[in-house]
């Protein structure tokens, strides 16, 4: 007990402690996250101005990895493409379902729709946080048996509290996305908010649009985005307030990405003496004023080592705090990192050819789902 008081009392006596709370935040902010994690262990002040809702924000994140399934299977791959999966992808410590999809991640915590043995036609949605192991069960609402689209809305810097959108279809009408598959409009939103514990439903009059299953989902600013047919970006509020974002003429939007607190698309086109990758971001969502970003040569991208994969990749994410992105490419489906700063291409590992990430069809695409952990948050209301 004497040790642990003449420790705080030297805390509590270095210089360190006369610098400013915003001083203190600006230098904390400049380390690795896991170092961060490190400080809040240092004293009571630190951890209350590390865990403050203000300074949350401003800290960095680690990005850990990726999770994704195939065949029924999950998977986690660690970014470094080393060592044993820095999450256990089977989410062992939820409660024991017969089957268990993930559906989106959102700011660390993960969407998961989970049927019973004893009941295989009821469904639940569990959102947990793989981090800490805490989870939630959401009640399923009225249209969560014939809902494709469901996603969630989650931002530790503004509350502990999330919220999980499902797309309601118009069973009347649709899109042909090609002569053999149909897509239907979405007629209706439903919104469930942890705080109230309860799902508020909305009607979508003013636009129509159809969204693949497994388009990805960025929320921020208290927004969801997400990639819709027809090279549509579809933006609704957790009011239920909706709204479209005018695309890029003649580019086709297909996934879209967080990055750096705005919103990204990469896109391959056919360019003279070949193809090219293209990257645009979104500086003004009030005006959809995209900004190419960054634009490179295949041949450039993968050189003469990778020279293979040029008609054959995909971009599946980005990180969220450099300018980096991540591709698969080949047969083999290798999981590649590209800076974006430095034009460097670095090898990760390969995933194996079940998966299917090239081209266009949204259909066979498996998702990607880039998590970054969230240590320092405890789920609200969860167990």
């Amino acid at each position: 007990m004497a040790g642990d008081s003449k420790k705080e009392k030297c805390v509590e006596g270095s210089p360190v402690d006369k610098l400013t709370d915003d001083l203190l935040v600006d230098i904390i902010s400049r380390v690795p996250y896991k170092a961060t994690c490190c400080c809040k262990c240092v004293s009571t002040r630190w951890r209350d101005l590390i865990s403050h809702p203000d300074h949350r924000k401003n800290m960095p994140q680690s990005l850990a990895g990726f999770f994704y399934q195939v065949k029924g299977a999950r998977y986690f791959t660690n970014v470094s493409g080393e060592g044993d999966p820095f999450f256990d992808p089977s989410l062992s410590f939820l409660p024991n379902y017969q089957s268990l999809y993930i559906l989106d991640c959102c700011n660390g915590l993960l969407l998961c729709r989970c049927w019973k043995a004893t009941d295989p036609e009821t469904l639940d949605y569990i959102v947990c946080n793989p981090a800490t192991e805490k989870w939630v069960v959401v009640p399923a609402s009225d249209w969560s048996s014939e809902v494709v689209v469901a996603r969630l809305g989650f931002d530790s810097s503004v509350s502990s509290h999330f919220h999980v959108f499902e797309f309601i279809i118009d069973e009347a009408s649709g899109v042909y996305e090609d002569e053999s598959r149909y897509f239907k409009n979405i007629k209706a939103l439903a919104i469930y908010s942890s705080k109230a514990g309860l799902w508020m439903v909305t009607e979508i009059m003013a636009i129509s649009f159809a969204i693949p299953w497994n388009s990805r989902s960025v929320f921020l600013n208290g927004v969801l985005h997400l990639a819709a047919f027809d090279d549509l970006i579809v933006a609704v509020d957790v009011e239920g307030n909706h709204k479209r974002i005018v695309d890029l003429d003649d580019d086709f939007i297909n996934d879209i990405f967080p990055s750096q607190r705005r919103l990204y698309f990469a896109h391959s086109t056919a360019g003279i003496g070949g193809s090219d990758l293209k990257v645009w971001v979104l500086e003004d969502h009030g005006r959809a004023d995209w900004t190419l970003k960054h634009n490179v040569s295949n041949l450039k991208l993968f050189g003469t080592e990778y020279s293979s994969f040029q008609k054959h990749y995909n971009v599946v994410s980005f990180h969220p705090e450099r300018n980096m992105l991540f591709i698969v490419c080949g047969e083999e489906n290798t999981l590649m990192s590209y800076d974006m700063d430095s034009m460097e291409l670095r090898f990760i590992r390969q995933l194996g050819s079940d998966c299917q990430v090239e081209g266009s069809d949204w259909e066979g695409k498996t998702p990607f789902l880039t998590h970054v952990p969230l240590f320092s948050e405890s789920l609200a209301n969860g167990h």
